[in-house]
């Protein structure tokens, strides 16, 4: 097959998986929504469609060629098998939550984080005995250690004053003032929010392959392909707006019940001032492992610096249209500035002749 007629076929894996799966599993979630039903499956099986579509269009591309770390990338469209059969039977064959301890939890979620574990495990042993030469036909590879290091510290470090700012912001907007502030910085004496913060650096081995899911799709396959297209800037943009839309069944059926549409907003604020940093990253270091890294971080800081320690922050929330232009000024601040990096780094090493770009 010629190489432009491999790179369409690529593509439309892809869109199919990455787009189609996700859409149509959204219609399942919809019908778990009016049924009341656990979904929290749903969202950590959408998380590895990207990248199974990525993998799938590889071996095509690839077959036959002893050249791509098959036993890892079969352990990720495993995974991704089971997660999606634990979501559909969320909602065909619901069970009642558990009760441990006074805390309530969902089976099939409970389930599903014991399958991330696994699957990131013997993906982990499967990458580590794969070779450096398929490692880097695959674009897995592990360098520019020092920059990746840097970023993720400062990644952090605006992470953090985003957050303070944000909260300040909100005990002006709801007429608390301080004493807003004051609560939210009390919940830093609590000695389980320090345990989960010296627990994330361990947790990421046991849950990556969730985040390498979406960033081995969304920035090592999609970002080169609308980089070329498109341009750096735009490209870049681009890759945000997408992957914000790739969020609505989520935005719509788990994230918020009662404010569908401002969520659907919010979240493309989120994901273009993320995408930014996040592609700005990825062309520093070439190095895919930095965004899953800081994927994950944004995703498990979340519950932490919120005072909740749960995930299930995420869910139900309530979104209102005032918050929005809030947001848009943070991000815009706090992410915007990395555009402008974008624009004026112009990186000799950053080409499109990877494995992955000629597409």
């Amino acid at each position: 097959m010629e190489q432009k007629e491999m790179a369409k076929t690529r593509l439309i894996i892809y869109v199919l998986m990455a787009y189609g799966l996700t859409y149509l599993m959204g219609i399942l979630m919809w019908y778990g929504s009016t049924k009341g039903y656990d979904r929290t499956v749903f969202p950590t099986a959408q998380m590895m469609y990207p990248a199974a579509g990525v993998i799938i269009g590889l071996f095509l591309a690839h077959k036959g060629e002893k050249i791509l770390p098959a036993g890892f990338f079969i352990t990720v469209l495993a995974t991704t098998g089971v997660l999606i059969v634990l979501a559909l039977l969320s909602v065909f064959l619901p069970v009642n939550d558990l009760n441990i301890a006074g805390m309530t939890m969902s089976v099939y979620n409970l389930i599903s984080q014991y399958i991330l574990i696994i699957g990131s495990i013997v993906a982990l042993v499967f990458l580590a005995v794969a070779g450096n030469e398929k490692r880097a036909a695959a674009g897995l590879t592990r360098q520019n250690w020092k920059s990746a290091v840097l970023i993720v510290l400062a990644f952090v470090g605006i992470y953090i004053v985003r957050t303070v700012v944000s909260v300040a912001v909100q005990g002006v907007s709801d007429g608390s003032g301080m004493q807003y502030v004051k609560e939210w910085a009390a919940m830093f004496k609590n000695p389980m929010m320090w345990l989960n913060i010296a627990a994330l650096p361990i947790n990421y081995f046991f849950v990556f392959i969730a985040f390498f899911g979406e960033e081995y799709g969304w920035r090592y396959y999609l970002q080169p392909v609308l980089q070329k297209r498109f341009g750096l800037r735009a490209g870049v943009i681009i890759l945000g707006v997408v992957w914000g839309l790739w969020h609505i069944p989520d935005d719509l059926f788990y994230y918020t019940q009662t404010s569908g549409i401002q969520m659907i907003f919010a979240q493309q604020i989120t994901c273009i001032s993320l995408g930014i940093f996040f592609a700005y990253a990825y062309m520093k270091t070439q190095n895919i492992w930095v965004p899953v890294c800081l994927h994950y971080l944004n995703n498990n800081l979340i519950p932490i610096i919120s005072g909740t320690l749960s995930a299930d922050v995420l869910e139900n929330q309530n979104v209102s249209w005032r918050d929005l232009p809030v947001a848009v000024v943070l991000n815009g601040l706090c992410f915007g500035f990395f555009h402008l990096c974008i624009f004026l780094y112009l990186p000799v090493a950053w080409s499109f002749n990877s494995p992955i770009s000629n597409i």
